[in-house]
């Protein structure tokens, strides 16, 4: 989700040098809610895991 919100935010930009206003106004606001939506859920998931109480196994 954080991947789709670097992608939205890289087309604000590049539409806002070229002077596309609307296009870049509405690209950076999708990109600030999927930000803020990965932050909630990564907010969640990190109280979920310390509720748990389990230690996360390491990656493999």
């Amino acid at each position: 989700m954080l991947r789709w919100a670097l992608t939205f935010f890289i087309i604000a930009i590049i539409a806002a040098v070229f002077g596309f206003g609307g296009i870049a106004a509405g690209a950076a606001s999708i990109a600030k809610i999927l930000f803020f939506l990965f932050l909630i859920l990564f907010v969640a998931a990190l109280i979920g895991g310390l509720v748990r109480g389990k230690s996360p196994s390491p990656p493999i």
